[in-house]
Formats: C-alpha cells, structure tokens, sequence
C-alpha cells in the first residue's frame, strides 16, 4: 500500500498549495466568494461537475447500483437533470443579477424583508450537506488507513477548511478542477473498465444476476419521482449550486458550461450503477451496499491505481465539502449576521476578513456535528426536505411570476418549512410524504397570499428587470485593492 498512500499524501499536500495560491487571488469580496466572476467555460464546467458529484454521487451511487442494478444511476441521473435544467432555463438570469447569495436575490425581487427567514433555511440546508459531505471522510480513510472515525472526520474536515479559509473561491475553484480530473480518470476511465473486465464482462453479468438488474425503471417508479423532486428541484435552487452560476464570466459561459457538466453528471451516474453491478456479481453478500466501492477498489485494482482511485473518492467528497462550507459561511455572514446586526461592512476588503472568519467558524461548527451526527441519510433528507418544501416556490414563483409577493414568499417559506417538519415528525423523516405535502403547501401559500396582498411595488419590479437584463452597478476589481497578505 506504500505506492498508495504516497497517491494520496501527494493528492492532500496538493489541495493544501492549491489553498494558499488560491489566498494570493482573493484580494476583494467577489475573488474571495465567487473567483471574480471571471470563470471561463472549462474551468466553470469541470468545477460545476466537481461539487453536484460528491461521495453520496460516488460511494451512494455504486451502492444503489450494486442494490437494484443500472436503474440504481436513477439518483445521481435526476442530479444531472437538474443541472441541466439550471444551465438552460435559468442560469443566465441568475449570473445577470451579480449577487452572492439566493437570499439578496430574493429580497431584490420582493423588495426587501424575505431574506432573513429564507437564509436560516438555507443555512440549515447547506450546513447539514456540509457535515454529510464531512463525514464521508470516515469510511474512505478507514479504507486507507484504518483510522478511527473521530480522526479521519478531523483529518479530512481540517484539509478543506484550510483551503476554503485560506482562499475562498477561488482556492475551491482551483481545488475543484485537480478534482474533477482525478475523479474523471479514476472513476470514469479506470475503475468502469476495470470493474467490468473482472466480473467477465456484460454477457457474464447478465448471466448472473436476476433480469431485474438490467431494467431501467427497476428502483420502482415512485422512488424516481421522489428523486426527481428532491434532487432535480434542489439543483435549481440551493446556494451552493448558485454561488457556482455566480462565478461564471458570462451567461453564455453559465448556460453552456452548465449543459456541459450536467451531461457529464447524466454519464457519471451510469458508469457508477454500472460498477455497482459489477460488484454484486465479484461480491454478492456484502454487509452494505454503501460497501460495495471501498471493497472492489482494495481487493481488484491493481497498486497505485488503487490509490489513484480512492483520491477520486476523497475528490468527490471534497468538493462538495467544500462548496457547501463556503455556502454555509456565505449565507451566515451575508444573510443573518448582518441583517441581525444592521451593519454594513466598511468596505470590500475588510469583508474578505470578515467571510475567511465565518469559514473557520463554520467549518469547526461542521467538523464537530459530523463527529457527534451517526445517521447521514436521516440528516441529508431534512436538509432536501427543507430546501426543497420551504424554498423551491418562493424561489421559481419570483423568477417566473411577476404577481408574486413578499408576503407571498414569506408564506411560502414558513408555511412549507413548518409543514415539512411536522409531516416528518408524523411519517418519519425518510417518508416521501413530507416533500409532496410541503411543497403542496407551500404553493398554496404563495399563491393565495401573492393574489390577496398588494402587488409588487412598480419600482422594485423595474430594478429586478434591469438586474436581470444585466445592467448591475460594477464591482470593485481585484487589481484595485491591496492583497490581504
């Protein structure tokens, strides 16, 4: 294993470098929180990629695949589509409005006074993928190490918030790129063809396992449409995807770029169910199916390969840390702590300081819940169950809808997060009756309320078209203020 442990110390120290070239750059608020604005189509599509394909992508997908076989994709396939979604029907509007977080796009349409309630919700959202994300570090350390839980969690956690803290943006930006060609090469290109050869390939798969295994609709059709509004509608409205659309230089740059990783997804959903498959035909009594990744990668991958394929993993689990953390820390900062305080900073420079705080704090808040926190799955369906049931409407309503309220969307947002929370508390947080009704819920509210309330006010509805048409005031450049260093 020697050969494998240098892959990934090398692949660790990488990530560190990354972080403190990325500090050099982060010299304004927009370096720092969303690289400038300045992302070309590849940089933007590879790093998009990187943080909708986290560990759940990675490990969870070969665990489904290797559960219920190709139909097993169906998870990571409606993340894909959502992206998709994004990318095409509303990422440049979004890019246009040249703000950092979903909650100043909110208030920007509404006219003020939605932005506190909706970013708690969103914190909650982004905090609670964050230690999700963090916890992973725990089964693919044990794998490489045999580490203890506390430890690996600590260890992982450490390295991406002191990159994220030392860079922001533009540190996960460059972080995200290494990651995505890691993962690309040893997912996509080694691990697939592998995995298929040593279970004898498709003829021999078939032979072996039960025909259901090659139906696409086998997960059952109620599981696809729960995961079509979970994953699908929360790729179009979380923060952490946003913050991405935020960093693109152009909406042209946002739309294609976008189209471009939301197919890389729909090809990284198959080759993971694929494996998946592959590893219930080398391995079909595991303990888990969550399993399945770690055991094919130690026991059929040949030395340094191994470990070029478990830092694919530790790349997945990575990026999408890292992305939720500076989400978490954005939203925190800009949407709740100074709204609560009523205070502007002194100036764009200072905020730099002021977010690199918020990132540590958060980060050490998000290290310690995923040490204490056992049930991942349970804690990542409130976080989907929340975004999803209390801001989906709001969110979509104001970009679609023009008759669409303030105190529409406050409504909204506290009718479907209330009715999400008590419908988990009657039917179990990992029922799909909470989603449905909440969101039911939700639309309800918004639009009863939206039609009884006053409409929007003429001048706040002319400045959201001018944002949206493009025409924001510019922001201060990097080359205009000192470094922070």
């Amino acid at each position: 294993m020697a050969v494998d442990y240098t892959v990934i110390v090398v692949y660790l120290a990488g990530m560190l470098a990354m972080g403190w070239w990325g500090m050099r750059r982060a010299r304004s608020k927009s370096d720092f929180l969303v690289a400038g604005r300045r992302l070309g189509p590849a940089m933007y599509s590879g790093t998009m990629a990187a943080i909708v394909l986290g560990g759940a992508s990675t490990i969870g997908g070969v665990g489904l695949g290797y559960q219920y076989g190709l139909s097993g994709a169906w998870m990571v396939f409606t993340i894909g589509l959502g992206l998709l979604a994004l990318s095409v029907f509303f990422s440049a509007r979004i890019a246009r409005l040249k703000v950092y977080t979903v909650s100043e796009m909110l208030d920007l349409r509404y006219g003020g006074r939605a932005g506190v309630i909706s970013g708690v919700v969103m914190w909650a959202y982004t905090l609670m993928l964050a230690v999700t994300s963090t916890i992973a570090y725990a089964t693919i350390f044990d794998v490489l190490f045999d580490m203890n839980r506390t430890v690996a969690i600590i260890l992982g956690g450490s390295i991406v918030v002191a990159y994220s803290t030392l860079g922001g943006m533009w540190s996960i930006t460059l972080t995200d790129m290494v990651q995505f060609v890691v993962k690309t090469i040893g997912v996509l290109l080694l691990l697939l063809p592998i995995a298929v050869v040593k279970a004898g390939g498709f003829s021999e798969m078939k032979a072996k396992l039960p025909t259901e295994y090659f139906d696409p609709l086998g997960i059952g059709g109620e599981t696809i449409f729960t995961y079509v509004l979970i994953y699908t509608f929360g790729m179009l409205i979380g923060q952490d995807i946003w913050q991405r659309v935020f960093t693109a230089r152009s909406d042209r740059t946002a739309r294609w770029g976008g189209t471009v990783a939301g197919t890389y997804c729909l090809a990284y959903a198959l080759a993971g169910a694929v494996i998946g498959t592959a590893a219930r035909v080398l391995y079909p009594r595991l303990g888990s199916p969550d399993d399945a990744f770690a055991t094919i990668v130690k026991d059929e991958l040949p030395v340094g390969v191994r470990g070029l394929v478990l830092a694919a993993a530790l790349a997945a689990v990575m990026s999408t840390s890292s992305g939720a953390l500076i989400a978490c820390a954005t939203v925190a900062n800009n949407d709740i702590w100074s709204r609560l305080r009523g205070k502007a900073t002194s100036g764009d420079h200072d905020e730099v300081q002021g977010n690199r705080v918020f990132i540590l704090i958060m980060g050490l808040g998000v290290i310690g819940t995923a040490i204490t926190l056992n049930n991942v799955v349970e804690a990542l369906t409130v976080a989907y169950n929340l975004l999803v049931g209390g801001l989906l409407v709001p969110i979509l309503g104001g970009l679609l809808w023009k008759r669409g309220t303030v105190q529409g969307a406050l409504a909204a947002v506290t009718v479907g997060s209330l009715a999400v929370i008590g419908l988990m508390a009657g039917y179990g947080i990992l029922a799909n009756e909470p989603v449905y009704y909440g969101l039911l819920a939700s639309l309800a509210a918004y639009a009863v309320v939206s039609l009884v309330t006053k409409p929007t006010d003429a001048t706040v509805l002319a400045t959201w078209r001018e944002r949206l048409a493009g025409h924001a005031a510019p922001e201060p450049t990097s080359e205009a203020i000192p470094a922070s260093h």
